[in-house]
């Protein structure tokens, strides 16, 4: 028996080194190389690609074909698997890859049509443009030829196990486009709160709803001021109909429309929390004397993270090679996105302009009712392959409007059912059904593609400026600064001008009154030089004040962060007389004050409680100073009662798709609501005979709260730590929510304890009405000095790599975490320092 079990013992030794070595190699196996030489036919002359010790790659070429063909293969190389999952999902074939989970969203993305639009867009590339981006899909395609799938990415190896083994297909030009299409929908603004706003009707008056979208505070700053305005056709420094009372069909509609777009997945993210900030300070501000420019993008967090940093260098810059640009990318687009060049640096932030609108559509059998006419439906097929299933075909139907996206849900097929005996018992004509169609910018072909390589190559503001006027979709701020001493901010986009109504509430579609009639003239769109502050912040929050004469967007962020940034900037320069340094820039991306608790705790120690237990949780506000660090108490329990205090006040009266999520326009809604101490919204309507009031609520809320954190983390408040609930996770985007444990260990990295929070500047967001999980984070930070761009800081949210337990995989996370950034080499010399590792592409004899 000791013999017997010896052996076995030996045998199941040989089995787990086995499973150990082959899972080494199958985990390796996809590893890029970064030294040595790679021959590359379609290569003119020789390409160095010099990485850092954190795995971020500097190119260097001698022609702008060279350059992007070179980002192309170092994006694959650390990054395919990613590019792969994003055009699958801009094409709307994601089921191809993962089956039938992913059918819902094959089917929205079809009907939306990302990827139809972006090859009309390829066609309108001008010469020079459609050059660079097919270079890029050669870079691509040279790293995947005669790679089998595992040997590109561990994901493939994974997905290999439980289906066919799958090839992935060339890159092409048209895969770059769609994914910009992709970004526009994320940042597309509104559409969900038109739709909230109809389905809250359900329950409240219009005029209830309005109060939960409150103007925009008066005493916080707008972007560019109050003064510029539209003078002769050139930008020099009210609210419409709405269609309220629709039908119950109509609510419907709506709703499968809403559930259709909650299905897709978020690649950059949704929600309050999804924004950035950025701002640039003239040399009167600084140190230096020179300007300096800051920014962080607050998107869904992912494993790798969204950005991938890259520097894309010509060796002599001149007409003929025109780059030398670094900053933050996107796999599977050419180009800086965000950063700075020799001459200029940029910021983005989301301008939450409103480029979408929501048609309510009469449709009776194949057509609509438009101007008193029925128009006939267009209509096309879409068939969906689905990797381990049978395929699909639908029928997307569009009106002049666009796509209707209430045909994506199955409560769609009872709204017509419902509308038919609503027609019968009022003798009119039967068969009327209404749908839902969106109208959208996007959906117009205008290639944003350009105004990348544009911006890589401006030298000066009015160079940056004609960059701006091609950056169409999506709308952002930009932010602008040059080694010259200036700064300035611009409005691009295409804007909607709306003859009637504002854009807040979906409008008829048969009423001719509610086209658009055209878009705002770029030269009419709000921008800023040198201003006489001496800063220009943006925070998604207002861009103009109302003397403009076109409505950009109503559902801003209400500028909370926006007007903390401005006191830091202003408070620092007062305070010390000294000028901002990079270091203090950096220390304002990562600060953590809570506006929101500032106005709200004075009134929750104003309010008895009963028992010492309680009162404990009053204590530990009494004795914090509003900043919402991981370790803080005050915060885990200020968090705890705001959660609290919107479910008791709110979630009597709105459905359960419109609670509240705790961001800034919340903020702003209960800053209101605390001088109303009588307002009906403190009453709870499922108490009938008893009237709640504010103190009551603010008193539960208290209570709730300390409940909530003694059986979560301790009885004694000075263990409570906001960080223990508020825990960062990140997850790969297919196959990190496998519900596998093993499978999503193997991808995914967390959770981590952070700071932060809703509406802060360290926006680490959340969400009240499901916890306090991370839901959107500074995707990136980074600081340019424009005095000296070696002196410039940058950080990631995870790492270079795409490829699970590579040393770059997540590598940039702690620092990310603490608050701190890596040095930023730029030049040619700090490039060289900072090299650990070269791979030079030449071409093939």
């Amino acid at each position: 028996m000791r013999r017997i079990g010896m052996v076995i013992a030996g045998l199941l030794a040989l089995v787990v080194l086995g499973v150990a070595v082959f899972s080494f190699v199958t985990v390796r196996r996809s590893f890029p190389d970064t030294t040595g030489e790679v021959q590359i036919s379609a290569l003119k002359g020789d390409v160095t690609v010099q990485r850092d010790g954190r795995g971020v790659p500097q190119i260097y070429a001698d022609t702008p074909e060279d350059l992007f063909l070179a980002q192309g293969y170092v994006h694959a190389q650390d990054r395919f698997y990613e590019m792969d999952f994003r055009r699958h999902v801009t094409a709307g074939r994601l089921a191809e890859l993962v089956g039938d989970a992913a059918l819902d969203t094959d089917k929205y993305v079809r009907t939306l049509g990302w990827r139809r639009v972006a090859e009309q867009e390829l066609a309108l590339l001008d010469d020079d443009t459609l050059r660079l981006v097919n270079a890029y899909a050669r870079g691509v395609n040279r790293y995947i030829d005669g790679r089998s799938s595992a040997e590109l990415s561990l994901e493939y190896a994974v997905l290999g196990l439980t289906g066919p083994s799958y090839r992935p297909e060339r890159w092409t030009a048209v895969d770059s486009l769609a994914w910009i299409k992709a970004m526009a929908w994320d940042l597309r603004s509104n559409m969900t709160d038109e739709i909230d706003r109809v389905l809250s009707t359900e329950k409240l008056t219009v005029d209830q709803v309005e109060e939960l979208y409150p103007d925009y505070p008066k005493g916080h700053a707008t972007i560019v001021g109050d003064q510029g305005t539209v003078v002769d056709g050139s930008f020099s420094s009210g609210r419409g109909p709405s269609t309220t009372g629709l039908a119950r069909t109509a609510v419907a509609a709506l709703e499968a429309a809403r559930d259709g777009a909650e299905a897709l997945p978020a690649l950059l993210g949704t929600g309050d929390g999804i924004g950035s900030n950025s701002w640039v300070v003239s040399g009167d501000r600084t140190a230096t004397g020179r300007p300096m420019l800051a920014n962080d993008p607050h998107l869904a967090p992912s494993m790798p993270g969204i950005w991938y940093q890259v520097g894309l260098h010509c060796r002599t810059v001149d007409e003929a090679c025109p780059y030398d640009v670094s900053g933050f990318s996107f796999s599977g687009l050419p180009g800086v996105v965000v950063g700075h060049n020799a001459k200029i640096a940029w910021g983005v932030t989301t301008m939450y302009a409103d480029v979408a609108d929501l048609y309510v559509e009469r449709v009776t059998g194949d057509t609509y009712e438009y101007a008193g006419q029925q128009v006939p439906l267009e209509t096309r097929e879409e068939t969906f392959e689905v990797a381990g299933g049978e395929p699909e075909t639908i029928t997307v139907r569009s009106t002049r409007h666009g796509p209707i996206l209430s045909d994506l849900d199955d409560d769609a097929a009872a709204v017509a059912t419902t509308r038919r005996a609503q027609d019968a018992a009022a003798g009119t004509a039967a068969g009327t059904s209404y749908e839902v169609a969106l109208r959208w910018t996007a959906l117009d072909p205008k290639p944003t593609i350009r105004a990348v390589f544009s911006l890589g190559r401006a030298q000066d503001w009015e160079q940056f400026r004609v960059a701006a006027k091609q950056f169409t979709v999506p709308s952002q701020n930009l932010v602008y600064a040059d080694v010259d001493g200036n700064i300035g901010y611009q409005s691009p986009g295409t804007i909607p001008i709306r003859t009637t109504g504002d854009g807040r509430w979906p409008v008829s579609g048969w009423d001719p009154a509610y086209e658009w009639s055209g878009s705002v003239p770029f030269d009419q769109l709000p921008t800023v030089y040198n201003p006489d502050e001496g800063f220009v912040v943006t925070a998604n929050n207002k861009v103009i004040g109302d003397q403009y004469p076109v409505n950009l967007g109503a559902d801003t962020a209400a500028g909370y962060r926006s007007e903390r940034i401005r006191d830091l900037i202003s408070g620092r320069s007062a305070s010390t007389g000294e000028g901002l340094t990079v270091d203090d820039m950096a220390r304002l991306q990562t600060d953590t004050y809570n506006a929101n608790a500032a106005r709200l705790v004075p009134e929750l120690l104003t309010v008895p409680l009963d028992t010492t237990y309680y009162s404990q949780g009053q204590e530990v506000l009494a004795k914090w100073d509003f900043m919402q660090d991981a370790d803080s108490p005050g915060a885990a329990y200020f968090a705890s009662v705001w959660r609290h205090l919107l479910a008791r006040t709110f979630h009597d009266e709105l459905p359960e798709g419109q609670w509240p999520d705790g961001g800034e326009r919340w903020f702003a809604v209960v800053d209101r609501l605390l001088d109303r101490p009588a307002s009906r919204w403190w009453d709870d309507v499922t108490t009938p005979g008893v009237r709640e009031t504010r103190d009551q609520v603010l008193a539960d809320a208290m209570r709730d709260a300390r409940d909530e954190l003694t059986m979560i983390q301790s009885r004694d408040p000075g263990e409570w730590r906001w960080g223990t609930m508020h825990r960062l996770e990140l997850v790969n985007p297919t196959l990190g929510d496998s519900g596998v444990g093993l499978v999503d260990r193997l991808f995914n990295r967390g959770p981590y304890k952070i700071g932060g929070g809703n509406g802060i500047v360290d926006a680490t967001s959340w969400d009240a009405a499901k916890g306090y999980e991370v839901t959107a984070v500074p995707s990136m930070r980074m600081v340019v000095d424009l005095d000296d761009l070696d002196r410039s800081r940058w950080i990631n949210l995870t790492g270079a790599s795409g490829h699970a337990f590579h040393e770059h995989y997540v590598d940039q996370q702690d620092t990310w975490r603490a608050g701190r950034t890596l040095p930023w080499a730029f030049s040619r010399e700090a490039v060289d320092e900072a090299t650990d590792d070269t791979l030079t592409l030449t071409p093939v004899p």
